[in-house]
């Protein structure tokens, strides 16, 4: 028997917005402020967690057709690469650099390699959550 939860996936509608809003400012200002990629990427994952709990598994596979295994991967290559490219310019490892660059809409706007590594530990923390949770609903059913 399938229960209805119209309230449910209407608010979840708003909610994985919401959510997904909040998670990139957290990843965002995580090199000035608290945050990162890693908390950044807790509250990423739980709005997937969201869409999956309100819309279903399958519903979801459907209309946003990600193997979140991959995205983990991605996510572990990123974050390493950027910490072997500082040995490429013959600084140690895991050694940062940034520049400012004026950008149309931004103005002077500071970008960094840790952004760069922030985002590959983003990527990773939501592929291997989303799979865990994943997992674990399907040895439920």
């Amino acid at each position: 028997m399938k229960i209805n939860d119209v309230i449910l996936r209407n608010v979840a509608k708003i909610g994985v917005f919401i959510i997904l809003t909040f998670g990139v400012y957290l990843f965002l200002s995580g090199h000035n402020t608290p945050g990162g990629g890693f908390i950044g990427g807790l509250v990423l994952a739980s709005a997937f967690v969201l869409l999956y709990l309100s819309n279903g598994i399958e519903k979801v596979h459907k209309s946003l057709p990600l193997d979140f295994k991959l995205v983990a991967a991605v996510g572990v290559l990123l974050a390493t690469g950027t910490g072997l490219g500082s040995l490429l310019f013959g600084v140690p490892f895991m050694s940062q650099t940034f520049a400012y660059f004026d950008l149309p809409i931004f103005g002077k706007t500071e970008l960094t390699t840790v952004t760069i590594f922030e985002a590959g530990v983003a990527l990773t923390v939501v592929g291997v959550l989303v799979t865990i949770i994943l997992s674990i609903s399907e040895d439920d059913s």
